[in-house]
């Protein structure tokens, strides 16, 4: 999914101190259209202004559900990424996809939908014809040096499922409760999807060198005994060993993000990760060049390839901002 704020934050995201151990940080989302007024719209709590990255993990927004004939689907054209892995999660609904490097494959439930951008890709995501509900979750990973200069690729992973008692679950990305995903990171991560039953009360190991996010997709969750609202996420600071989590009078769905501390640099701008403000802008450039080479009937000409299929022109990406990109801390405490 692309970025489609038409003044995207300009962000340099770097390492800093961080919360004790057990501590609760509250994430709480905020509202982006993905268009125009039928546009569907989805709910931001990566990055936010007081955290921007939680492990390699740099973008989470999540969706529905949401009446297709409603809110007139998912239909984002062909746009670039560079430096990043894009994570489609689906609870409802289904996805078509279309890439550069001659991927087109559908997105389902419980299904994962894995690109690499590395050194440059375009594709385009647009709800299907049959879809009456759409609702599930856009991730994306910052890929750290050297995996950013990779050959793009993409991957259709299907995860096993986990059954104990009031607990089932999917783990998407890395490794957890006994569970291993085969799709290809570039760090250590984890994402996985849980369901408690109604009234369940789990405790569960994490890996302590990790932070982690709890975003709650449905129903009435507690971490660590604080209470979190719908598409609010939870901050767990490393250290922290265990994960507490309480399901209301119905059942409940979160999906539990973490990673080792991205100890890099990274400067995020619309679909682009680099490393600098000038690397941003040959991103840009770049894209715009290949954005005239479609509509002048040429080849591809730069590094994000020709999407296929889509019925429609490319996406342009917005104006750079007058000022050069700054340094944006993570939290101290």
């Amino acid at each position: 999914m692309t970025n489609v704020d038409a003044e995207p934050a300009e962000l340099v995201c770097r390492g800093g101190r961080r919360p004790a151990p057990d501590a609760v940080e509250v994430l709480e989302p905020r509202d982006v259209p993905l268009g125009g007024i039928r546009a569907m719209t989805v709910r931001r709590t990566l990055p936010l202004r007081q955290r921007s990255l939680i492990g390699a993990w740099c973008f989470a927004d999540h969706y529905g559900p949401d009446r297709v004939a409603r809110s007139g689907g998912m239909d984002v054209a062909p746009h670039p990424h560079t430096g990043l892995q894009t994570v489609s999660w689906l609870f409802e609904g289904e996805i078509e996809h279309r890439d550069s490097v001659g991927s087109h494959a559908r997105v389902r439930p419980g299904e994962l939908n894995l690109m690499t951008a590395g050194r440059g890709i375009s594709h385009s995501e647009v709800s299907t014809p049959d879809t009456d509900v759409l609702h599930g979750v856009q991730l994306w990973v910052a890929l750290p040096e050297p995996a950013r200069a990779l050959p793009p690729a993409f991957e259709h992973v299907v995860p096993e499922t986990l059954a104990d008692g009031d607990l089932r679950g999917r783990v998407f990305i890395g490794s957890w409760l006994g569970l291993t995903s085969p799709a290809t990171v570039h760090s250590p991560l984890l994402g996985a999807e849980l369901v408690l039953a109604p009234g369940a009360a789990v405790e569960l190991p994490l890996d302590a060198g990790f932070e982690h996010g709890v975003l709650v997709d449905s129903g009435d969750v507690t971490v660590h005994g604080r209470p979190l609202g719908r598409a609010a996420l939870a901050y767990l600071p490393p250290g922290t060993a265990t994960v507490r989590l309480t399901a209301g009078a119905a059942a409940a769905r979160v999906v539990v993000l973490g990673g080792e501390p991205l100890d890099e640099e990274i400067v995020m701008w619309w679909n682009f990760i680099g490393r600098s403000h000038d690397e941003v802008v040959e991103f840009r450039r770049e894209w715009q060049e290949e954005i005239a080479a479609v509509a002048a009937g040429e080849p591809p000409a730069t590094r994000f390839g020709r999407v296929m299929g889509y019925p429609g022109g490319p996406l342009p990406a917005p104006v750079m901002p007058a000022t050069r990109l700054k340094p944006r801390p993570r939290p101290r405490g």
